[in-house]
């Protein structure tokens, strides 16, 4: 008895640990209980990758300052060792990393923090600026003249002319014109900037960076801007539709290059994304003051890690569903973990395509599972075997799914593979030994958990709190502790004592 009341104590002890950590937290941070009470902050970081040759080494990035649809809130630089200041060249704003000698591969980090306008702050566009001069060879300057003879004869403004041209460039079969000026090797955002400052459009190149939650290793895409009726407008270089679009944060905008590196080579740069319902000043305040909450909180790390613990701190929901439908209600499934990957998996590629996805990759790898079985293979072959068919399933759905037009082949890849081969073993092996009932029994309440523990990890307020409030899971743990312990009746066993209530 003293065993069991020692038990409940530290159950109540670590639920109440983490409801008065996350209490502290938001007190002391600012960072709000509930989702939506303020407007979006993107968290957006710039990961500059090189080798240094021994030398003394310059590092120049371009750096956003007039961004529409969006406020650059606050900026910093993680760079060990190394000096780092922000100049103004010519009106290109620049981040500069200097150090007097590196050797070897370098990492530097830059990170801002963007807040969504609801209109775009207008800034002093400067003096009209001019075509610049554009230079081809004798070749490539016949068919640049001949691309914008046939689109100025449906055009009647710079804009159309801009529409034309991203039309011919981007037709799925190209003439001869359009073939010779994209086999020089340059991009299509590239080259209609060149044939629009031929025609006497001034043109430029934009980079943005299209915003999307928990991304990492993104990359720019090029888009056009062209100086027509006292104004930039941006157009998409695939598409032709002008203006920025909502998601996309333009980051560099004429100027110098995006990246200069002096003292090395081989550089590159990528951003990750984390988008974060907090209100804008607390959160300034908890990533810069002093208390202990800003010094250990997950904000403190690289936008990288962050992205990756924001799933990871989903997983305790649904730990918690499986010990419930599985402790308390009784509902079986194939394997304590199967049904938190499964629901991980979905929160990827929504529920519905993800259950398709799921039962086509299962049934099918049943199917070739039965022929296995005849080929009498020892137990780590047939897995191992299984495992690359799965893989090749797997592989043909995404290029179908692809081929279709469907993201959703795209996305199953997120499924644990290994688990599911494994699951597809001993379904296999159920199913000879207890019949297809029993199989439909633990596959379905597999489904039917995933699907719950889903629900609930798409919350935005439970992926608000687990996220911005990590000690929200030790109440999670307490829960568990606590349905751990019950030895009672399952709810799926009560009616087969409902005779003996009756009498």
């Amino acid at each position: 008895m003293t065993k069991r009341i020692t038990f409940y104590a530290m159950v109540v002890m670590i639920a109440t640990i983490g409801f008065l950590v996350a209490a502290l937290r938001h007190f002391e941070t600012g960072i709000p209980l509930f989702p939506g009470q303020e407007r979006s902050v993107w968290l957006v970081e710039a990961r500059i990758d090189f080798r240094a040759t021994g030398d003394a080494v310059t590092v120049s990035f371009s750096l956003p300052e007039q961004l529409p649809g969006f406020d650059l809130y606050q900026e910093q630089a993680a760079s060990p060792g190394y000096g780092f200041s922000i100049v103004t060249e010519n009106g290109d704003r620049r981040g500069e990393w200097t150090k007097r000698e590196a050797q070897g591969e370098q990492s530097l980090y830059y990170t801002a923090q963007f807040a969504e306008v609801a209109e775009s702050v207008h800034h002093a566009e400067g003096p009209t600026p001019r075509a610049v001069s554009v230079y081809w060879d004798d070749a490539q300057n016949t068919a640049a003249q001949q691309l914008l003879t046939r689109a100025s004869t449906t055009s009647s403004s710079p804009h159309s002319l801009a529409r034309e041209l991203i039309k011919l460039l981007n037709q799925s079969v190209p003439d001869q014109n359009t073939a010779l000026l994209l086999a020089g090797g340059e991009g299509r955002a590239e080259l209609l900037s060149k044939l629009l400052n031929q025609a006497g459009v001034p043109a430029r190149i934009v980079m943005g960076l299209h915003l999307e939650d928990a991304r990492r290793r993104q990359q720019l895409v090029p888009m056009i801007e062209i100086h027509a009726e006292e104004k930039w407008t941006v157009f998409n270089p695939k598409t032709g539709e002008p203006g920025v679009p909502s998601d996309l944060l333009l980051w560099h905008r004429g100027g110098k290059s995006l990246l200069d590196v002096t003292g090395g080579r081989r550089s590159r740069v990528s951003f990750s994304i984390v988008r974060q319902q907090v209100p804008a000043l607390q959160l300034a305040r908890a990533q810069n003051s002093d208390n202990i909450f800003s010094s250990i909180g997950i904000h403190r790390l690289p936008v990288e890690e962050q992205s990756m613990f924001k799933l990871l701190f989903l997983l305790p929901l649904g730990a918690v569903v499986v010990v419930f439908m599985r402790v308390l209600v009784g509902l079986q499934t194939a394997g304590t973990f199967m049904p938190i990957l499964i629901a991980l998996a979905f929160l990827q590629t929504s529920l519905l395509p993800g259950l398709i996805s799921f039962v086509s990759v299962v049934g099918i790898g049943l199917l070739l599972r039965s022929y296995l079985s005849r080929l009498n293979l020892l137990l780590v072959a047939r897995i191992a075997t299984l495992l690359v068919l799965v893989i090749f399933i797997i592989s043909a759905m995404s290029v179908i799914g692809y081929q279709m037009g469907y993201s959703t082949g795209m996305t199953i890849t997120f499924f644990p593979m290994i688990i599911i081969a494994w699951t597809i073993e001993r379904m296999s092996i159920l199913w000879e030994e207890e019949g297809p009932h029993e199989v439909l029994i633990q596959g379905g309440g597999s489904l039917f958990v995933a699907v719950i523990a889903y629900l609930l990890m798409d919350m935005p307020l439970l992926g608000h709190l687990t996220f911005n409030f990590p000690e929200v899971n030790l109440i999670l743990l307490a829960a568990i502790l606590g349905m751990g312990q019950y030895t009672g009746y399952k709810l799926s066993e009560l009616h087969r004592f409902r005779a003996m209530d009756e009498g």
